[in-house]
């Protein structure tokens, strides 16, 4: 899961570009890139890191142009090497350079095709490289000197027919323009808009409208499945629909709306904000039909995702709200942590429980989701030694118990706690007095009501339902051997070997 963003304007853009990847670093805190073009050239800057240590001064000042694009990103497949971070680049046609959000579910066998019968070279495990060379064969095999739009277009279309999964990409052609495009499923999000200046109509894309929003943009509209976005250098837009109608099946990712995107953020027209109150509402609704007469005494959320239903939830409860962690936002997302013993001290350095808010008192806990359960079992913990008398937990989400393979990094069954576990066996196992999980049909509810037109959504590591329809048990256990905590470890040490 990554932040991808790109803009086309009449002044340098590597401060505006930066400024958009602050803005979405809560998509990716692994590592960050740049890359921008003026007078026939690319200039290129990434590194492992958060945003602001990736780019000093220094750095700022070797990224000219008026038009770029930007990536911050999260390994969910390939390794965390820095060889890894994007954007990625090739130079032949033209010189391209690519950012990628999603992931690939057929990258191997593209891999061994594009070397065999392209004759194009794979130098990472990361299927963004994949998806980059197989939109430059497309366009290279188009035979010509002087691109059209329509050219770029077709190259589009050609990668919608040979790659599977989930993708939303931005990529810049060398003194031609950017593209932005998206999976015919439009399983992750990526949205464009524009805004007036002295030197004429000025274009972003980005996977969040928030990142608009920060750059004074105004947002057009989210890209649709299959669609493409192209912005000539000049300023000059371009849509067209690149994908067959028999491919297009608008399925967005609802991980979004649970956890990854920010809550100020419209995706496909739904409300983030709206879409977690109505969690909250939803699973307090659930609460009191299994338990009427509950002694819940306050409702707490685990920073921060969670605080939006957790409101909710605490209003239609009729039940005190308060905050009882204290977040240290200088630490990283736990859950996808390499290693569980790495995940299980961040935790408490993480959070730190107000002992005045717990003393005594029957405390209903309130996260996002559930994924592996080391963060849950280490805060209910926390609670008891805070002094809470029991502590019950709730989940806005179903149980995790299957991988997510579009983008998300819980590809290893065997790693969640919901795999194979009833959710009495999970309360067991995270040390909680009671345990509520929202429901699956209360999920796809509460954020299906923002956008009547959306007809179903990817909620495949909840219900084990693929919409790409590739996904079997061979897939998901060759992925569980590639993506396992002990897998990652070794292969973050090693270098890279292709394998044809």
């Amino acid at each position: 899961m990554c932040g991808i963003a790109a803009i086309v304007s009449h002044k340098n853009v590597n401060q505006e570009l930066y400024d958009a990847l602050t803005v979405l670093q809560h998509r990716g805190q692994d590592a960050a890139g740049i890359a921008t073009y003026e007078s026939g050239r690319l200039f290129l800057r990434k590194e492992n890191g958060l945003v602001r240590d990736v780019f000093k001064t220094q750095h700022m000042l070797k990224l000219p142009g008026l038009m770029g694009i930007a990536h911050v990103r999260y390994p969910t497949a390939g390794c965390s090497s820095s060889a890894e971070s994007q954007p990625f680049y090739v130079n032949s046609p033209f010189g391209i350079t690519l950012a990628h959000n999603g992931n690939l579910t057929n990258a191997r066998a593209l891999k061994k095709d594009l070397f065999a019968e392209d004759q194009r070279h794979i130098n990472t495990e990361s299927d963004s490289e994949v998806i980059l060379n197989v939109l430059a064969n497309a366009l290279q095999s188009q035979g010509k000197t002087r691109l059209t739009v329509e050219d770029v277009f077709d190259a589009v279309s050609e990668v919608h027919q040979r790659c599977r999964g989930a993708y939303a990409v931005v990529a810049m052609i060398t003194g031609f323009g950017i593209v932005g495009f998206r999976d015919p499923n439009g399983i992750r999000p990526i949205v464009f808009g524009e805004r007036e200046s002295e030197g004429g109509v000025e274009y972003m894309i980005a996977s969040e409208n928030v990142a608009l929003d920060a750059l004074g943009f105004k947002l057009t509209r989210d890209i649709k499945p299959g669609e493409a976005v192209f912005i000539e250098r000049s300023g000059v837009l371009h849509t067209a629909q690149c994908a067959d109608q028999k491919m297009i099946d608008h399925a967005p990712c609802i991980f979004e709306f649970v956890y990854f995107a920010r809550p100020d953020s419209m995706i496909d027209n739904i409300s983030v904000y709206k879409a977690r109150l109505r969690m909250g509402e939803k699973l307090a609704a659930k609460i009191q039909r299994e338990w009427a007469g509950h002694d819940i005494d306050v409702v707490m959320p685990i920073p921060d995702t969670s605080r939006t239903a957790a409101i909710m939830l605490a209003s239609k409860l009729k039940v005190k709200f308060r905050e009882g962690f204290i977040k240290n936002r200088y630490i990283g997302r736990t859950f996808i942590m390499p290693g569980q013993k790495m995940r299980e001290k961040s935790v408490r350095q993480k959070l730190n429980a107000i002992k005045l808010e717990f003393e005594g008192k029957n405390v209903l806990l309130v996260d996002d989701s559930i994924v592996r359960g080391t963060t849950s079992a280490q805060i209910i913990e926390m609670a008891r030694d805070a002094g809470a008398k029991n502590v019950y937990f709730s989940s806005a989400a179903p149980p995790v118990r299957y991988p997510n393979v579009y983008g998300i990094d819980m590809p290893s069954a065997s790693e969640l706690i919901a795999h194979g576990r009833t959710e009495a066996e999970i309360q067991e196992a995270i040390g909680a007095d009671r345990l509520f999980y929202q429901d699956h049909e209360d999920l796809i509810a509460a954020v299906g009501q923002g956008n009547k037109d959306i007809k179903h959504f990817d909620t495949s590591c909840f219900s084990n339902s693929y919409v790409t329809g590739d996904i079997n048990a061979e897939y998901l256990a060759s992925l569980e051997a590639l993506r396992n905590d002990d897998a990652q470890m070794k292969q973050n040490k090693e270098s890279f070997v292709i394998e044809i």
